[in-house]
Order: structure tokens, then sequence, then C-alpha cells
């Protein structure tokens, strides 16, 4: 009989994917990693077309992809199976360092907004941004969600996302604190305001053929105890970071100080869920007859 191929794991190749990278390197991780520098927008195309298995990414992007597909009468393509960090997640509001026009978030209402990909957790947390402001004209109805307060710019990469608040492509994008911190402290782009999610961070998620194999339970007992190492090592952590990724060693152990990772990824709140649509309602991301059911491939206990 022929093997069953290993699966094949979408991750973000940041700071946040150091576990992950510690379960393949010390744990034998049994799947195939592949990285998606440009976030969970893409792993929600990859997931629906099959080119990957399991997908690490951000909260905000899962449930809106999620939302969007059943008000649209359509199979999402995957289902949240775990949780991977329990914390919220700092998003920087950025532009072009020399941009004298833009000082402020006050006056982002009805500018270009960069965005990795419409979906992505940068499209969804404009919204979330705009509805703290009362900037959100209502929907039409009930099933639609409402109208854009910023003209969307899609750039695919954090590099295209610098890049364009510089040459007035956009105005300002938003991104991880610490990944936007090494362009401030270069010169390339400067920090003009910040949002946290109200939610835990990351969540996996997975094709629904693949929820319950053995593969993704070993999977997930794999980045258990790539978490476990994780916490225990955390002078390798920052070696790892600051040497294979983008960071400096000072900014990974201060963001060192800021997150908490599951104890047990396995499993996902389904009150996490539910907070998560009405706060995407709420900054009408989804339309008001958005519901959770069929979004929880494997639930966790409260």
């Amino acid at each position: 009989m022929p093997s069953t191929p290993p699966l094949r794991i979408g991750y973000v190749p940041e700071h946040f994917s150091t576990p992950l990278h510690f379960a393949s390197a010390h744990f034998s991780l049994p799947c195939t990693l592949i990285p998606f520098p440009s976030g969970t927008g893409h792993m929600i195309t990859s997931l629906q077309s099959n080119e990957i298995d399991i997908g690490i990414g951000l909260t905000e992007g899962w449930v809106a992809g999620l939302g969007k597909a059943q008000a649209e009468n359509k199979d999402a393509g995957y289902k949240m199976v775990g949780t991977y960090v329990e914390t919220p997640l700092c998003w920087a509001i950025s532009t072009g360092a020399s941009r004298e026009d833009v000082t402020g978030v006050e006056g982002l209402k009805g500018a270009k907004m960069g965005v990795s990909r419409i979906g992505s957790g940068s499209y969804v947390m404009g919204f979330v941004l705009a509805d703290t402001h009362n900037w959100l004209s209502p929907p039409s109805t009930s099933s639609t969600s409402a109208s854009a307060p910023f003209d969307i710019v899609p750039l695919q990469t954090f590099a295209r996302l610098r890049e364009a608040v510089n040459d007035r492509t956009a105005d300002f994008f938003m991104w991880e604190h610490f990944t936007s911190k090494r362009y401030y402290d270069n010169g390339e782009i400067k920090r003009i305001g910040e949002i946290f999610t109200p939610w835990p961070s990351w969540h996996i998620v997975a094709r629904p053929e693949v929820i319950g194999d053995e593969r993704m339970e070993e999977m997930l007992e794999k980045l258990n105890l790539g978490i476990e190492y994780f916490e225990k090592y955390q002078e390798e952590a920052v070696e790892y970071i600051s040497t294979k990724l983008d960071y400096s060693a000072e900014d990974a152990k201060e963001w060192l100080k800021t997150v908490k990772f599951a104890e047990d990824v396995r499993g996902v709140r389904e009150s996490v869920v539910l907070e998560t649509v009405a706060v995407l309602k709420k900054a009408g991301v989804l339309g008001q007859d958005g519901r959770v059911g069929g979004m929880v491939g494997i639930r966790r206990k409260e």
C-alpha cells in the first residue's frame, strides 16, 4: 500500500512560528511546513484549493472567512480545530516615514488602507478600527456587511505595504507591532497608533477531511511539545528569532514578555468564536445574519 503523505501546514514565518519550528526541529513533527508571508488570507485560498491541509493563522481572518462563506451558502474549506496563542495581538498602525500628511489615527477616515489581501487580518482589523471611531456606514440589509470606510489597496506582502506608504500608493497599513518595530527603528516607516484584538490572537484550522485523522492528532501533540520546549528554552527562542527571522534580540526578548501560547492546542472554545463573531458583526465585517454553527471542528471545554 502507498504510504500516507504528510500533512501540509501553512504558517506565517514570523516570531509566533517559533514553537512550530521547535516541534519540527526537536520532535520530528511529521508534516511539511509551507510559509505564507502574506498571511491568513492567502492560507484561506490555499485551504480551499487543497494546497494545504492545516493553517496556523489569525483568529479574525479565520472567523471572517467562515462567516463570509456561510453568508454565501458556500463551503469555507476549513474548520477551527485548535488554539495556538491565548494572548491578544497588538496591531500597529503605520505610515511612511516622511508622510507629513498622515499624523494620527483620527485623520484616517476615507484614506487608502493597505492590506495584504481581502479577508486577511490586516483587512478585518481595519473595520474593527473604523468601528471604534464610529466611521462605519450601516449595512443596507441584515445579511450584508458595512461599506468600507477606507479605499482598500491589496498589496500581498509586508515589504510591499512598507513601500506603498512611502510612495503614496497607500496612506497607512496595520501589521503586528514587533514585526513592524525594526522598520520604525531604521526609519523606513513611522508608527501613528495601535489597536489590540479583543480575542486570543492565533488559532489552528484544518480541512474537514483531515479532522480526526491520526496524522492531525499527532501534529497537535507534537506542537504541544514544541510550545513546552519554547517555554523552557527561551534563550534558544531568542537566538532563533534574532538570527533566522527579521527581529533584533532585544525585540524578541520584549515580545516574549507579552505572549502566552496555549498549554494544549487541541480544540477551540466556542465562546471565543461567539465573541469574535459579535465584534465582527458590530464592525460590519460580517452581516447580522452570521452564525457560529459549523465553524468549529473540535470543541474545547470552557
